[in-house]
């Protein structure tokens, strides 16, 4: 069975700091692809940030510059930080995994269950 579990969420003021954190299971971690993926109220789900097995990394254009998805595969864990938050940046963030690149950036096959982010202006 496999399972993302994100951790990490929070409110925080605009201009501050969040890490968050996705530990896997149930899956050949280092096979795989991960992403971050979030959705604001009232829009849709969009892709903020992959890491490839390997560790090529490609990021939104509205986050550029600010987050790094980072991995450990020693200890299944994806990261994504995100430094000089905008309040735009609020949502659910999501983590996903698929071991097909293409798949991963637009339909992954697994999903956590996705933590919140609030960022105050």
């Amino acid at each position: 069975q496999v399972q993302l579990v994100e951790s990490g969420g929070g409110l925080v003021q605009a201009g501050g700091s969040l890490r968050l954190s996705c530990a896997a299971s149930g899956i050949i971690f280092s096979s795989n692809h991960m992403a971050w993926y979030r959705q604001a109220p009232g829009k849709q789900r969009e892709l903020v940030a992959g890491i490839s097995h390997n560790g090529y990394t490609n990021y939104a254009n509205s986050v550029k510059g600010r987050f790094t998805i980072s991995r450990d595969n020693a200890k299944n864990t994806v990261y994504l930080q995100m430094n000089n938050l905008k309040a735009e940046d609020t949502g659910v963030y999501y983590c996903a995994s698929d071991d097909i690149w293409s798949r991963l950036t637009t339909s992954p096959r697994y999903w956590g269950q996705g933590t919140q982010v609030t960022v105050s202006s």
